[in-house]
């Protein structure tokens, strides 16, 4: 811009439009130092929000404390350590702000605050931490390693050890430049003064929910409710799925929570409409009320009544609904294709394997020849054929100790031919009809149409035919260079012809797609 030889009347403009490109980045400044703001004050609003959840949680928890202390009292006294820990830290950050905001003259000015020479002068001398940087480090270290201790005597808190170890380590971290910097230099030297406060109240945040986080973990959700006989459901514990004819059925009614203090203090229950007698037909044993009836013919059955619990003196009744069913014994497996009647070659196809009356974890099934062959889930199978065409599927249910084998076959077929698409469109009939531009920037695709499995072939080549002009070969799936100019020759209402489009399915050879033809538009 500056460099030969410019009239003076040149080299005024020249100036002029720096000057201009200044003035232009000092706005964007300020409306960057502006938005920081506002995030800081979003995260404020938002810290005040989790102390009052922190505080309604720890209140209701004591008070759950205090009316069941068997069930309670090791949890709130927890809770107490995670709540002082964090509120330690959390003020300690919240004086540090203080300390930041009382260095300008108006903590609300955010477009004044883009210096971080407070920062900068009080946290660092010499290359090295000052007191006051120290202590800002001890403390992010006291909180760590108080709450990481903690964390070992409370379950399933891995995910909060994890974001305590890598968000407060202290560590000294590699810049974008490969410069290895102090966790303070890294984070607070350098930067606007507002930057850093909303990286401060950002720390805040994350301890909150930590704590927010922890309390739920540690209450599996249910501070307010666990306690409260109402809340609780009955639950149809068996010993198997299914039971047989003439087999004692040996369930329990169970609670949701159960304990040996959850006693109810009087069973009303009907099996099929017929009472149930204490001691001939139900014992209550260690909170359970444990059933010992005949399972009856094969086919449902109902279970319905109460129990009736004391709660505060008053009697709290729980309703009792549930059914189980009797099958006759299984002579034969269960096996069905999940997509239908036949399974692919190339491609994974779900598979269910079940044996009525069986349960999961007493069914093995494998195949025999050349396929893949394994287990996702339960009774939840992945079958991956291989060369033949069929699959034999061996299954052996285990009874009471008795083995019970059974077999199946499925025919093998290859995948169906894909139709070539553009844009996404199928040619229905005639030529499919596009503007010149649009062919140029869409993508030549390819579809299973009418086929259950969800399978997106990649295309990786075509051929493109104008009328007049050699065919040209494009690799991928859309027109390079070479197909636009050629394109570009193609008069209005022409037919192009897309051919040999050429797709993958991992692991699997796609058949030819037929001809696509598209007429252009203009």
């Amino acid at each position: 811009m500056a460099g030969g030889k410019l009239s003076p009347r040149q080299k005024m403009i020249n100036l002029m439009y720096l000057v201009f490109i200044a003035m232009l980045a000092l706005n964007m400044s300020k409306e960057v130092l502006t938005a920081f703001g506002n995030i800081n004050e979003d995260l404020v609003e938002a810290n005040q929000s989790l102390n009052q959840k922190s505080e309604a949680a720890l209140k209701g928890l004591e008070q759950k404390a205090e009316d069941s202390p068997k069930q309670f009292e090791d949890v709130y006294a927890r809770a107490q350590l995670v709540d002082k820990y964090t509120s330690a830290y959390y003020d300690y950050l919240a004086g540090f702000k203080d300390d930041l905001e009382g260095s300008v003259d108006d903590p609300k000015d955010y477009e004044t605050m883009d210096k971080g020479l407070y920062l900068e002068e009080n946290m660092i001398s010499g290359g090295k931490l000052t007191d006051y940087g120290q202590k800002f480090m001890d403390k992010m270290q006291e909180y760590r390693t108080s709450m990481l201790e903690l964390m070992d005597s409370i379950e399933g808190t891995a995910k909060f050890e994890k974001t305590i170890k890598e968000k407060f380590s202290g560590d000294p971290i590699e810049d974008s430049e490969g410069i290895e910097k102090s966790y303070v230099e890294y984070h607070f030297i350098g930067f606007p003064l507002i930057s850093s406060i909303t990286k401060i109240t950002t720390m805040q945040n994350r301890i909150k929910r930590i704590e927010n986080e922890l309390f739920s973990q540690m209450l599996a959700g249910q501070l307010t409710q666990v306690a409260s006989m109402t809340n609780y459901e009955t639950l149809l514990q068996t010993t198997k799925g299914a039971y047989y004819q003439g087999e004692k059925f040996d369930g329990s009614i169970v609670l949701g929570r159960t304990d040996n203090t959850t006693v109810p203090q009087e069973v009303d229950l009907k099996v099929d409409g017929r009472k149930l007698q204490e001691g001939t037909d139900y014992e209550i044993k260690e909170g359970q009320v444990k059933l010992n009836v005949t399972a009856g013919s094969a086919g449902d059955h109902k279970i319905e009544g109460k129990l009736t619990f004391q709660q505060d003196g008053d009697p709290i009744n729980v309703k009792v609904d549930q059914s189980f069913q009797v099958i006759p014994k299984p002579n034969q497996a269960i096996v069905s294709a999940d997509k239908m009647n036949v399974v692919y070659r190339g491609i994974d196809n779900p598979m269910t394997v079940s044996m009525p009356g069986v349960p999961k974890n007493k069914i093995t099934a494998n195949v025999s020849g050349n396929h893949n062959w394994r287990n996702v889930d339960g009774s939840q199978y992945m079958l991956t054929p291989g060369s033949g065409s069929e699959v034999k599927i061996n299954v052996t249910g285990v009874i009471d100790g008795k083995e019970y084998p059974s077999s199946e076959k499925f025919r093998i077929k290859s995948l169906p031919r894909p139709t070539p698409t553009v844009r996404g469109q199928v040619q229905q009939g005639g030529a499919i009809k596009l503007p010149r531009q649009a062919l140029k920037v869409s993508p030549i695709g390819a579809k299973f149409e009418n086929f259950d499995f969800d399978l997106q072939p990649v295309v990786k080549r075509f051929t493109m035919k104008i009328p007049g002009q050699p065919s040209i070969v494009v690799n991928g799936n859309r027109l390079d260079q070479n197909a636009k100019e050629a394109l570009d020759l193609a008069g209005n209402g022409d037919i192009i012809q897309i051919f040999d489009v050429k797709a993958d399915v991992p692991g699997v050879n796609v058949k030819n797609m037929p001809a696509l033809l598209i007429q252009i538009t203009n």
